[in-house]
């Protein structure tokens, strides 16, 4: 199973030298990958949205008028 991150061959990597996983299942992995460039993480952190006052409320929008149909 190939790497697809540099931030999960790096966690792999920590995980290699606190003994989490074997020697042998890093190394099958880098070689799976191979010399791929890799992205820094694969899915960015998204930015968080602001948070709304709980005493304001949507207001209701206004139906369209029906309009007549165009000639082109």
């Amino acid at each position: 199973m190939p790497f697809k991150s540099k931030a999960q061959r790096r966690k792999f990597a920590e995980l290699l030298v606190t003994g989490k996983i074997s020697d042998q299942t890093y190394e099958e992995w880098n070689r799976s990958t191979g010399r791929k460039e890799l992205p820094e993480r694969v899915h960015p952190k998204g930015s968080k949205g602001k948070k709304r006052s709980a005493s304001r409320t949507r207001t209701k929008k206004k139906p369209r008028p029906k309009t007549t149909a165009r000639k082109r």
